[in-house]
């Protein structure tokens, strides 16, 4: 520099002597380089690649591979806590020139290097699971994450319990998190491959425990225990009655139990799991009050179409613990007035009517849909059509009960058959019934209330399988057609209605052990063509139709305090639905959650 006032070399004093204007009134500069960081960082890549400026040699050896590495080590420290605490703490390795590095691979170190001083990581799929070991034990918080992520998009059915059970070895919480709720969700899927049948029994024992798995039937997880026993009959066996243990037998359909007490081999070579599972099945034979079984998984309220001017062919399904609705794909024909249920973890939409801009008619069908695959399918018809259609589940087996074609009033009652895909006649009600409420428990039929095109009915009759006959029980205290009928706790709940001249918001239950009917808290609401259904043990009311027209609001019922209280609105308001609980749909094959389907 040259100071130009003396024509000769200048120094910094003769520099700060020159005279600066004022810049008072000019505020204050704050100006910021956005990429000065990368830069930066892109300067020291070039100075660790030519190695200046280095301040530690890492010899990196694992398994006969040995790699050095100059790097500085105010960088590692920038990125990993690991090597902050190494390099400030006063350690041995605080001031040492060089650092011996054992139990990770030079070409994991590598990449983690790399990362610190260029913020990418690049890794094949044969070296992420060791990227990610060495990023979690250098605490490497973002390399983590990226594996993660990169691992969770890879999840399959043939490798998830392997990455799952990983993850939980290493303590990487997210991605076992993330491995189980896969194995949860595609539970049949996992079962049929490799991994799972090299599954310890304690490990399968843990997972069968699962609450969340997302199972059509409990008797998904009784046969996954048989295949993997299967595999390795002589060493297994003896497992079986502890992990019987963790299936929840109540919830196993009687036909299916019966089976396997006549069939299953391995029953055979253990008696005391005979005598478990005689034992549970003589209990539903006797009708006996069984416990309350938590179905697995996150259940849901399905409500398939119903009537708002038209009959409609939308399927919903809410979430109460998210308070949530999901459009899922639509019936093949609008329908109104139709019966719902599920049967093994399938839901199955039954008769009523297409009344529509172009059509009212009447229908037998039957179609079944299935949560997992979010499709509808055809099922063999019913032998006459059926509208305001009541029906009811025993033992797998579907029971459609009175209804109406044209001006015909049934007291018919068929049943179907899933297996055979089969429906035939059964013993018919005394007197014909539409709108009428119908539900099974302890493995008989009842049918409450109703309409015979000239009465509506306070009678109920009860429908014992076995004998083919039905029988007359004690009447309700209300004449109701076109209520929701459950059942609860060994009660049956009659909600709503409609007795002739008003909708109803009274509720009655009758107790199956005392053969009396009483009276409850009544809903916020009248309404009678509502839905019904029972969920966690709560009961829910949607939709229907009173004076002041169509309804959306969906209350809940809790049977402990007597009380109901609103809890959300449908989509749509309107009446005629056809309602069942069942399993949470893949979330594969939904679209995105609605508000105002």
């Amino acid at each position: 520099m040259i100071c130009q006032r003396r024509n000769k070399p200048a120094n910094l004093n003769d520099c700060l002597a020159i005279a600066v204007p004022s810049m008072k009134g000019y505020g204050y500069l704050d100006y910021t380089i956005e990429d000065h960081a990368s830069k930066a960082f892109k300067r020291l890549d070039e100075l660790r690649r030519d190695r200046q400026l280095c301040d530690v040699l890492l010899r990196v050896s694992h398994n006969g591979q040995s790699e050095e590495f100059h790097v500085h080590r105010v960088v590692l420290a920038s990125c990993s806590p690991y090597f902050k605490a190494m390099f400030t703490n006063n350690f041995q390795e605080c001031h040492a020139r060089e650092i011996t590095i054992q139990g990770v691979s030079p070409t994991v170190m590598h990449r983690l290097i790399d990362f610190a001083y260029t913020s990418r990581v690049t890794v094949s799929e044969k070296c992420v699971l060791h990227v990610l070991l060495a990023a979690m034990r250098y605490q490497m918080d973002d390399v983590v994450k990226a594996c993660c992520d990169f691992l969770i998009k890879q999840l399959d059915a043939s490798n998830v319990i392997g990455i799952s059970s990983f993850a939980e070895q290493i303590g990487c919480k997210e991605l076992h998190e993330r491995g189980r709720e896969y194995i949860n969700t595609h539970f049949s899927e996992v079962t049929k491959v490799e991994e799972f049948f090299s599954l310890t029994h304690c490990q399968l024992l843990d997972l069968i425990s699962q609450d969340s798995l997302n199972v059509l039937c409990e008797s998904e997880i009784y046969k996954a225990c048989l295949e993997w026993i299967r595999w390795d009959m002589d060493s297994r066996a003896q497992y079986f009655h502890v992990l019987l243990n963790a299936v929840q037998l109540y919830a196993l359909p009687p036909k299916f139990l019966k089976m396997q007490l006549q069939e299953c081999p391995i029953l055979n070579q253990a008696n005391s799991c005979r005598d478990y599972l005689s034992k549970v099945f003589q209990e539903m034979a006797l009708r006996k009050p069984l416990p309350r079984t938590k179905l697995r998984g996150n259940q849901l309220i399905y409500v398939a179409g119903g009537y708002l001017q038209y009959s409609r062919s939308a399927m919903d399904a809410y979430n109460p613990k998210m308070d949530k609705w999901i459009k899922l794909s639509d019936m093949p024909l609008p329908r109104s007035g139709l019966g719902a249920c599920t049967v093994l973890g399938l839901f199955y939409a039954v008769g009523g009517r297409n009344n529509s801009l172009n059509e009212n008619t009447d229908s037998s069908s039957l179609d079944c849909f299935n949560p997992m695959t979010n499709q509808w399918s055809l099922k063999a018809p019913m032998n006459i059509p059926r509208n305001r259609v009541g029906v009811g589940v025993i033992d797998d087996t579907i029971y459609a009960v009175g209804g109406s074609s044209g001006s015909e009033h049934h007291r018919s009652v068929e049943k179907y058959d899933p297996e055979r895909n089969e429906w035939t006649f059964v013993a018919a009600m005394s007197v014909p019934r539409i709108g009428v409420g119908v539900v099974a428990c302890n493995n008989l039929l009842y049918v409450v209330g109703g309409f015979d095109g000239e009465n509506r009915w306070n009678t109920v009759e009860c429908y014992h399988p076995e004998q083919d006959e039905w029988q007359a029980i004690t009447p309700m205290k209300t004449i109701r057609s076109g209520a929701g009928v459950v059942a609860l706790d060994n009660y049956v709940y009659a909600i709503g209605g409609y007795d002739g001249r008003n909708q109803l918001n009274s509720v009655e239950r009758y107790s199956i052990e005392r053969n009396v009917w009483e009276t409850v808290s009544p809903m916020r609401h009248r309404r009678s063509a509502l839905g019904v259904t029972v969920h966690q043990g709560k009961i829910y009311a949607l939709g229907g139709f009173n004076l002041s027209g169509f309804l959306s609001k969906v209350e809940c019922y809790n049977p402990d305090a007597n009380e109901w209280t609103e809890v959300a609105e449908m989509p749509v308001g309107c009446s005629g639905m056809g309602v069942a609980v069942t399993m949470e749909p893949c979330p594969n094959h939904i679209q995105d959650d609605c508000e105002s389907c």
